[in-house]
């Protein structure tokens, strides 16, 4: 009987570790553009210190305030809209405050605090261990996602 060589098996190789996003400037993560809310959570998992906790509470306040939310990341901030209506909030990180970006921010009332060199557009900036009127926030929120959004 004929024997037949068995070709010794290649060890597999381990996977290499997930590298960590990159932090660009003011510690915001930089991470790839997508859709969804796989590329959202990786955003908000790669966010250094107290800005993480204030991410995780945007995220889940937005999607408690509007049913069926859209999500996605774009230029390394996460994007929130409704399907067929655009996009309608945005953050990102800066170095001592995260920038909550309304896009239709001047339709709200009242306005939110922080202004723009784009009319429309109104700023909330979220600085380390402030006060955050969550029930205010919530309403803009609400306001903005009934508005026509931006599209991109």
């Amino acid at each position: 009987m004929a024997t037949k060589k068995v070709a010794a098996k290649k060890p597999v190789a381990k996977k290499a570790a997930a590298k960590k996003p990159r932090l660009l400037a003011g510690g915001n993560p930089q991470i790839a553009k997508g859709e969804g809310d796989a590329p959202v959570q990786a955003y908000i998992a790669a966010v250094p210190g107290w800005k993480q906790d204030v991410s995780r509470r945007l995220d889940a306040l937005v999607v408690a305030t509007v049913p069926g939310v859209k999500k996605a990341v774009k230029w390394n901030s996460p994007f929130y809209g409704l399907e067929g209506n655009g996009w309608f909030l945005s953050f990102h990180c800066f170095t001592k405050y995260i920038k909550v970006s309304f896009f239709r921010g001047a339709d709200l009332r009242p306005l939110p605090p922080g202004t723009s060199t784009q009319e429309a557009v109104r700023y909330l900036d979220i600085g380390d261990g402030a006060s955050v009127d969550e029930s205010q926030l919530a309403d803009w929120i609400r306001q903005a996602a009934a508005l026509p959004g931006w599209n991109s």
